[in-house]
């Protein structure tokens, strides 16, 4: 079991199968060799060694980071936005750019 599995184990329906949702559109889009970490405490994907994205669960939404996208199981980010988020990012850091900013985000109930 991954890091991220054992994170998305303690989080609740709905909002586990809509993380879920999110991990399964990142995976698709990013190549061979990025791994799949906990950053600040939070689901992550990092590649060439720099954070690509990172998703969490808080008490009343959920949140995409770069750019602090919230949402919730009821208002989720379309797929299409997540695909171009990644994308993005893949290009800023396959550029020589692209290490995140510390969000000092980390799972909580607030």
């Amino acid at each position: 079991m991954s890091a991220i599995d054992d994170y998305l184990s303690d989080v609740s329906e709905p909002q586990r199968s809509e993380l879920e949702r999110v991990r399964k559109i990142v995976q698709d889009v990013v190549p061979p060799g990025t791994e799949e970490v906990l950053g600040y405490g939070m689901p992550t994907f990092r590649y060439r060694g720099k954070s690509l994205i990172h998703f969490a669960a808080f008490k009343n939404h959920m949140s995409i980071f770069p750019g602090t996208i919230r949402f919730t199981a009821d208002s989720p980010v379309p797929e299409q936005i997540i695909q171009r988020i990644v994308q993005d990012r893949l290009a800023e850091i396959s550029a020589g750019g692209g290490q995140l900013p510390d969000t000092g985000g980390r799972r909580r109930d607030s």
